[in-house]
């Protein structure tokens, strides 16, 4: 999104979605909201640089989805275990991101052109 300020209205009030805070990522160079609805976890992405992954993604093909999360255990593990299965990952070591996770990518080549992340909570 361009502008978390101008969604939450829309997260929150129309989709009766629970604001649970918001937070800045330096390192990916963006600004995320979290939102909960039931037991669905909803990140919207709000770019801090013209030159960030964000801000590109929305310049090429607009505002909307970006990509999928799913939380995992042993991402260091599951990532080589993906690499072995030969799945392309953007990521072949886990990075940094919101929440202080442990983060790592898989090519949408190898996702059915859908970007992939997948996620290690921080113990």
């Amino acid at each position: 999104m361009n502008s978390l300020d101008e969604h939450r209205q829309f997260y929150a009030e129309t989709l009766g979605a629970e604001f649970e805070g918001e937070e800045a990522v330096e390192s990916q160079q963006v600004r995320v909201a979290f939102y909960k609805v039931g037991d669905v976890r909803l990140e919207v992405l709000e770019p801090t640089s013209p030159e960030s992954p964000i801000a590109k993604f929305i310049e090429k093909r607009g505002e909307g989805l970006h990509h999928v999360a799913y939380t995992v255990d042993n991402l260091p593990q599951r990532i080589a275990d993906l690499q072995e299965a030969g799945v392309r990952m953007i990521d072949s070591t886990p990075r940094i991101g919101a929440h202080h996770m442990q983060i790592a990518f898989m090519h949408p080549k190898s996702s059915g052109g859908v970007l992939t992340e997948l996620c290690e909570p921080s113990h």
